[in-house]
């Protein structure tokens, strides 16, 4: 085989796996972005379209689902930057439990304001537990760093 070939065959071996963290926090920047323009975008509609419409404790869990939407998304884009200049698989991990937290704490608190099933609230220690994992996993990546 030819010089160029192996020169190839090595590139495709290692880039992936130099590009594979770079894309992974790229993705949480990204995410942490989307995560905090539906947030904001969130708690105006709660505030502008949805008070007259829901009751108060309603209106009082669709503020907490935005809430908790931003602190995540801003905790999503400290672990994408933190990530992106320490290499550390604890810190990834923090970031995916940040981002399965705000989907499924944020988002059954969503549901549950606007209507949905009550089996939804059963759900929802679940993305609070994920956000505690996060934090905890953030704090080991900062103590082992």
């Amino acid at each position: 085989m030819s010089r160029a070939f192996w020169l190839a065959a090595g590139a495709i071996y290692t880039i992936p796996r130099m590009v594979g963290e770079a894309v992974v926090h790229r993705s949480f920047l990204a995410l942490a972005a989307v995560f905090g323009l539906l947030a904001v975008a969130a708690g105006a509609f709660g505030a502008h379209a949805l008070e007259s419409r829901l009751s108060a404790d309603r209106l009082a869990i669709f503020e907490t689902a935005a809430r908790y939407q931003m602190y995540h998304a801003l905790a999503l884009l400290a672990v994408a930057w933190l990530a992106g200049t320490t290499a550390s698989a604890l810190l990834t991990a923090a970031g995916w439990a940040f981002v399965g937290g705000t989907v499924v704490f944020s988002g059954t608190l969503y549901l549950l304001a606007l209507g949905g099933p009550r089996w939804l609230g059963a759900i929802t220690p679940l993305g609070g537990l994920a956000f505690m994992v996060g934090w905890a996993l953030v704090g080991l990546a900062a103590l082992r760093t």
